[in-house]
């Protein structure tokens, strides 16, 4: 059994499974909700916060200006992934009533052009676009394919002894 653990161990750590330190960008104070970021062409600009998950080739947190929509923001994240469920794309925003779940129809929007469908973003907005029904599929034949590789790794392991 000692054996297996150890397998199993040593595997996790050459295929690189461990957690991952992210580490705050310099100069940029987490208190606020609005950054100042000077004038553009006379007027004051404000920034704010937001988040992007999951299915962008960039996902992470993005200061953008205040008035920035959904399409702006997956945008300047690198785009959607080709694995990416555009149909039901979520917003979390926070609220004086807690949190609320928006979903945004993108399919429908590409389809039609109706820029209604887009909304602006608010500060601390956290956009999560989920991966399609293939994307999950993968997912777990991988990860069924990691565990046949340590029994095997432990089969040839013990074999040996």
């Amino acid at each position: 059994m000692k054996k297996m653990i150890t397998a199993i161990c040593f595997l996790a750590i050459i295929s690189g499974i461990g957690a991952q330190v992210e580490t705050a960008s310099p100069g940029y104070n987490s208190a606020s909700i609005y950054l100042y970021s000077g004038t553009l062409a006379g007027s004051e600009q404000l920034k704010i916060k937001t988040y992007i998950w999951g299915q962008v080739k960039k996902p992470g947190l993005y200061i953008v200006p205040d008035n920035t929509d959904l399409i702006t923001l997956i945008s300047s994240a690198g785009g959607p992934t080709e694995e990416a469920k555009l149909a039901k794309v979520r917003i979390v925003r926070s609220t004086a009533e807690g949190e609320k779940i928006i979903f945004v129809d993108l399919k429908k929007y590409l389809k039609t052009g109706d820029y209604d469908l887009i909304p602006v973003l608010q500060p601390g907005d956290t956009v999560v676009i989920s991966g399609t029904i293939f994307y999950a599929f993968t997912k777990i034949a991988e990860f069924l394919s990691d565990i046949a590789i340590i029994f095997s790794v432990y089969s040839t392991i013990s074999g040996l002894q």
